[in-house]
C-alpha cells in the first residue's frame, strides 16, 4: 500500500480501516507507556544502581527531557521523512534504548538510556498526524480519538503494570519485556502501514525554522496549545501528588493498592472517541467548554477527600476520572483543530502543540511536588485548580468563529 502527503486541493482522501484504526492505536499505546515505566520503579532503580537521593528524580526527568527533544527535533520530519520509514526507525531506537536501560549497571548508562528511550518514544506523535492524513475530513475527529484512546490507555496503564510486573520479578524484566514487545510492534508495522512519502522539499534547517513562523502566527495553534498545556499541568500535578497522599499514613496504601487506583483514572480514556465524534460535529468549543470544568470541578472534589476513609477514596477516585475524562477530551479537540490549519504542515503543528503543553505537564509535576511537601494535598490542590482555571479564563477570550 502507499499513499502520498496531500494538499487541501486533493479531490479523494484515503480512507482508513476500523482495523488499521486499532492498529494505530495499540502502536501509540505500547510506545507511549516506555515514557512512564520509569516513575513507580524510580526507588529500586535507584538502590539497584546506587542513585544519590538528589539524583533519582533524573530517572524520569532525562526521559521527558529526551521526549521534549524529540518533539521539536524528530517529529517535524513526518512533514520531510517517509513516515513508515520513520516510525519503524524511532521504535527500534526504543527497543534498543530499553535493553540498554536494563543492561545498566551505573547511573550514567542509565539516565543515558532513559534519554534515548524519550527520543524514540515520540514515535507516537508521528503516527497520530499520519492516522490523520489518512482519514477523510468528515471523519478525522473521530479517528484522532480512537487513536488517542489507544495512546491514553498506554499512559495510564503503564504505572501499573510496571509496578505488578517489577514486584512479580525485578525492574530489569519490565525493561526487557517492553523491547520485546517493539521489536514485534516494528515487524508488525513494517508489514501494515502504508508508505506516505510527503511532498515538502524543505531542507531540515528550513523546516525547523519554518516551525517558528508557525508558531508566531497561528492563532489556533497558539490558543489550543495553552489550553492544553493547562489541563495537562492539572494532570501531572495529579498524578505527581496522589501517590504521595496515598501513601501517606492517611490512607497507608501499598504499591499495588496506588497501582489500582491509577487503573481506575485509566476510564477517563473513554473520552477519546466521544471528543473526536464531537469535533467532527462542529461541537469543539462546547466538549472544550466541558472539558475545562471538568478539570476545575475534579480538584474542587479532591479537596474533601484527605481524611483517609473510604468515601475519601472514593472521592479521590471519582476526582481522577472526572479530571482523565477533561484532559482527554481537550486533547482530542484541540489536535482535531491544529490538524485542519494545512495538511502539508501536520507533523510540524503537531511537534509545536505537544511541546508546549509538554511544558505545561512539566511545570505542573514540578510544581505539585513543592506543593505536597510543603501544605500536604491542601495547598497542592488549590494550585491544581489554577491550572485549568487559567485555561477557561483564556478560553473565555476566544471571539465568535467568523463564518
Amino acid at each position: 500500500m502507499s499513499i502520498s502527503a496531500t494538499t487541501p486541493e486533493t479531490v479523494a482522501q484515503p480512507a482508513i480501516s476500523p482495523l488499521m484504526t486499532f492498529l494505530f492505536a495499540a502502536a501509540c499505546g505500547l510506545v507511549a507507556a516506555n515514557l512512564y515505566y520509569g516513575q513507580p520503579l524510580a526507588g529500586p532503580i535507584s538502590a539497584s544502581l546506587g542513585f544519590s537521593p538528589a539524583a533519582t528524580g533524573l530517572i524520569v526527568t532525562l526521559t521527558q527531557i529526551g521526549y521534549g527533544l524529540g518533539l521539536l527535533l524528530l517529529v517535524p520530519l513526518g512533514d520531510l521523512v517517509e513516515n513508515r520509514k520513520l516510525v519503524l526507525t524511532l521504535v527500534l531506537m526504543s527497543a534498543l534504548a530499553l535493553v540498554g536501560a536494563a543492561l545498566s549497571t551505573t547511573p550514567t548508562l542509565f539516565l543515558t538510556a532513559s534519554l534515548s528511550i524519550g527520543l524514540g518514544s515520540v514515535a507516537v506523535q508521528v503516527l497520530v498526524p499520519f492516522a490523520a492524513n489518512m482519514a477523510p475530513d468528515a471523519s478525522r475527529g473521530r479517528v484522532v480519538g480512537n487513536v488517542m484512546s489507544g495512546l491514553l490507555c498506554g499512559i495510564m496503564l503503564a504505572r501499573p503494570v510496571a509496578s505488578f510486573l517489577a514486584e512479580a520479578t525485578s525492574w530489569h524484566v519490565v525493561y526487557y519485556a517492553s523491547a520485546v514487545v517493539m521489536v514485534l510492534l516494528a515487524a508488525i508495522l513494517r508489514v501494515q502501514l502504508p508508505v506516505r512519502t510527503p511532498h515538502t522539499r524543505l531542507s531540515y534547517g528550513a523546516l525547523l525554522a519554518s516551525m517558528a513562523h508557525l508558531a508566531l502566527h497561528s492563532r489556533v495553534l497558539q490558543r489550543r496549545a495553552l489550553y492544553q498545556a493547562g489541563m495537562f499541568g492539572a494532570f501531572s500535578l495529579f498524578w505527581t501528588t496522589t501517590p504521595l497522599l496515598l501513601a501517606s499514613p492517611a490512607f497507608g496504601l501499598t504499591q499495588n493498592g496506588i497501582a489500582l487506583f491509577a487503573l481506575a483514572g485509566a476510564a477517563g480514556a473513554i473520552a477519546s472517541p466521544i471528543a473526536g465524534r464531537l469535533a467532527d460535529r462542529d461541537l469543539g468549543k462546547i466538549a472544550s467548554t466541558i472539558a475545562m470544568l471538568c478539570g476545575i470541578t475534579a480538584f474542587l472534589i479532591s479537596q474533601f477527600a484527605t481524611d483517609g476513609s473510604t468515601l475519601a477514596l472514593t472521592l479521590l477516585t471519582a476526582a481522577a476520572i472526572i479530571l482523565d475524562f477533561g484532559v482527554t477530551t481537550n486533547l482530542v479537540v484541540g489536535q482535531r483543530a491544529i490538524y485542519a490549519i494545512s495538511p502539508e504542515h501536520r507533523s510540524r503543528l503537531n511537534g509545536l502543540f505537544m511541546a508546549t503543553f509538554f511544558a505545561g505537564g512539566a511545570l505542573g509535576s514540578a510544581v505539585g511536588g513543592w506543593a505536597f511537601a510543603t501544605g500536604g494535598w491542601t495547598l497542592a490542590a488549590w494550585i491544581g485548580l489554577c491550572f485549568p482555571s487559567l485555561a477557561f479564563l483564556l478560553f473565555l477570550t476566544e471571539g465568535r468563529r467568523k463564518r
